[in-house]
């Protein structure tokens, strides 16, 4: 799953640290979120958003792949 985090953050002028502190999760999560090492939960991902003020669909982006096709 890709995600725009490491994008709306540097737009807001935050480093990791920050926004880390400001969601309240570890540096080195918010680095895996947005290397695409870590999908964060479900209630995660609604902190994200709410603290950027975008839907979830606008910062997490599920591409479908073959595994979802019929055979």
């Amino acid at each position: 799953m890709k995600n725009r985090v490491e994008e709306l953050r540097k737009l807001l002028g935050m480093n990791q640290e920050e926004f880390a502190k400001a969601i309240r999760v570890s540096r080195q999560t918010v680095s895996s979120i947005e290397t695409g090492k870590y999908n964060p939960s479900l209630e995660l991902a609604f902190v994200i958003s709410d603290f950027f003020g975008k839907s979830i669909e606008e910062i997490f982006i599920h591409e479908r792949g073959n595994q979802n096709e019929k055979k």
